[in-house]
């Protein structure tokens, strides 16, 4: 009987030391439809895409929702085995890049400066305020921080941030396009906030990281390059667009020409 007992020991011991089981660490912000890894339902784009790669591959991901200080930290100590989302550019104090292994973007975030649609085409200098999530680094607008031309207010939700900006103690919210569509509080009429093409703006890639598991990353970097329309058809679904065409659609909404567009 004891021979039983010690040999389930091992073999349970075993199976939880090769498990093919992960834990995924993701920002604990509704930035849907990106993310919202702490929604019970549906949680963004990203999970999506992973979840269809769970599928294929076996990998199971287990999704923990953190505050975007800690990821990285988490991720050092071993408690979390991979990071979304994380990107190349950007800095931390306790990771580097060249220490990570990043996957091809799950999906490109188009962020930008979300201002009232009447406030549109205004130019930089009419921002003087401006909203940020916290735990989000101001790229595009330091060197008017260190001037002192723009002032920081961090908002611990978006909805914190529209609101701000609608009562106009903000001139602007740092934020994600698709975010923002999606975000709006419904007291708000739809349309009321767009993002300014003459204000800063990017697209980046939001990517999985990790510190070892080189093998998942190139094992998602080869579905994702051998799925590319049922990546595409993922991102349709939550009415994420290319960034090319995005720029178009708000040019026209905008009645702005090329050349007015912030580089």
């Amino acid at each position: 009987m004891m021979r039983w007992i010690a040999l389930f020991i091992i073999c349970a011991f075993s199976f939880n030391t090769y498990a093919d089981k992960y834990i995924v660490g993701a920002q604990g912000l509704a930035y849907f439809p990106h993310y919202d890894f702490s929604s019970p339902v549906d949680k963004g784009v990203a999970w999506s895409i992973l979840e269809a790669f769970s599928e294929a591959s076996g990998h199971e991901f287990i999704y923990l929702s953190l505050p975007i200080r800690r990821l990285q930290l988490e991720l050092v100590k071993g408690n979390v085995d991979f990071v979304y989302p994380d990107n190349r550019g950007w800095y931390n104090s306790i990771t580097t890049s060249s220490d990570k292994y990043f996957s091809l973007p799950l999906t490109n975030a188009v962020t930008g400066t979300i201002v009232k649609r009447e406030n549109v085409g205004k130019g930089i200098e009419k921002i003087k305020h401006l909203a940020m999530p916290l735990g989000f680094t101001p790229v595009n607008w330091q060197q008017r921080i260190d001037n002192k031309h723009t002032k920081i207010t961090w908002v611990t939700s978006i909805q914190q941030g529209f609101d701000l900006l609608d009562q106009e103690r903000v001139d602007g919210l740092d934020l994600e396009y698709f975010v923002s569509q999606s975000s709006t509080p419904l007291s708000y009429e739809k349309g009321a906030f767009t993002l300014d093409l003459t204000l800063p703006h990017n697209e980046i890639p939001f990517s999985l990281s990790t510190l070892y598991h080189k093998d998942i990353i190139s094992e998602l970097d080869n579905f994702i390059a051998s799925n590319p329309e049922l990546i595409n058809s993922i991102k349709v679904k939550y009415g994420i667009t290319s960034f090319e065409k995005l720029s178009q659609q708000l040019l026209k909404e905008q009645d702005l020409q090329a050349e007015e567009v912030w580089k």
